[in-house]
C-alpha cells in the first residue's frame, strides 16, 4: 500500500530542505519506490535533489488552452497524458513530478481532472509518495492529491512562523481530504533553550509536536555553493534529526 507524505510550510522555513531530506532517508534505508511530487508554484525541490527539469504540469495545462499545440489527430485528453508522461523525471532512486505555478488566467478545471486521474493511476505504483506542497495546500484542496497518510507542517524558530503554522491546522481541517497523521517540526533552532522559549507558543498551534532540526553548518554550506542537499553526509545535523522524526511516524 502506498504511504503518502506531504510537507507544508511558508516559504524559507525549511520545508524543501525537509522533504528533500525526508526522500534521502527512505533512499538510504531502502524503503522502496519513491515517486516525488513538487507541488510548490516556487519549485526547487529538484535542485535539492540534484535533478534537473525541463518541464511542468503548468506549462502542459497552460498549452491546452493553444488548440495549435495539439498535434492533428490527438484529442486534448490524449495530448494531456502524453505530456504528463513526458514530464515525469525518471532516475535511479526516485521518479520526480513537478507542478509548477499558474501560468495565466483561464479555467483549468477539465486538465486538472485529467491530471487527477493520471495521479490516481500513478501513485500506487510506488511505495512512497513525498509531496512538496505550498502553505496554502492547494493541490490537496483541488483533490490532486486525495490520501495523506503523514503531514508535516514546517515552521522556522519564529514566533511568527509558529503561530502561521496553527493557521494551517485550521486549513487541513477544512478540507474534504482525508490526513491521517498531522505533525510540528521546528526548524533552525539554535539550542534547546530557545527551543523552551518557545513551547508555549508550539502547544496553542493543537499540532502533535514532533521534532526539531537544529542549525546545520553543512545544510547552509550546500546552499551557499548550490550543491545538492540529497548529497549531505550522513553526519548531518539535518540529516539525522530527519530520520528520528520518521522513525517516530513514518516508520514506526
Amino acid at each position: 500500500m502506498t504511504v503518502t507524505i506531504a510537507v507544508a510550510g511558508k516559504g524559507g522555513t525549511g520545508k524543501t530542505t525537509f522533504a528533500a531530506l525526508v526522500i534521502r532517508n527512505l533512499v538510504n534505508a531502502n524503503k522502496g519506490t519513491i515517486f516525488a511530487v513538487d507541488a510548490d508554484p516556487n519549485s526547487n525541490l529538484n535542485e535539492a535533489l540534484g535533478l534537473k527539469v525541463d518541464r511542468a504540469i503548468s506549462e502542459i495545462l497552460e498549452a491546452t488552452k493553444d488548440p495549435k499545440a495539439i498535434p492533428e489527430g490527438m484529442s486534448k485528453h490524449m495530448f494531456i497524458e502524453y505530456m504528463l508522461s513526458k514530464a515525469i523525471i525518471e532516475t535511479k532512486h526516485m521518479d520526480l513530478l513537478v507542478m509548477g505555478g499558474p501560468q495565466g488566467p483561464g479555467c483549468y478545471c477539465y486538465p486538472n481532472d485529467i491530471l487527477k486521474g493520471n495521479m490516481d493511476k500513478l501513485t500506487p505504483n510506488y511505495d512512497y509518495v513525498v509531496v512538496d506542497n505550498e502553505a496554502g495546500l492547494e493541490h490537496i484542496s483541488r483533490g490532486t492529491i486525495k490520501k495523506v497518510n503523514h503531514l508535516f507542517v514546517i515552521s522556522d524558530s519564529s514566533v511568527r512562523s509558529i503561530r502561521s503554522a496553527g493557521r494551517v491546522k485550521e486549513l487541513i481541517e477544512s478540507l474534504q481530504t482525508k490526513i491521517h497523521n498531522v505533525y510540528l517540526v521546528i526548524t533552525k533552532i539554535i539550542n534547546e533553550k530557545q527551543l523552551d522559549t518557545l513551547m508555549p507558543e508550539i502547544e496553542k498551534t493543537g499540532l502533535d509536536f514532533i521534532g526539531y532540526i537544529p542549525m546545520d553548518e553543512q545544510v547552509m554550506d550546500f546552499d551557499l555553493q548550490a550543491k545538492p542537499l540529497f548529497d549531505l553526509s550522513d553526519d548531518s545535523k539535518a540529516v539525522q534529526s530527519i530520520k528520528q522524526i520518521l522513525d517516530k511516524s513514518v516508520f514506526k
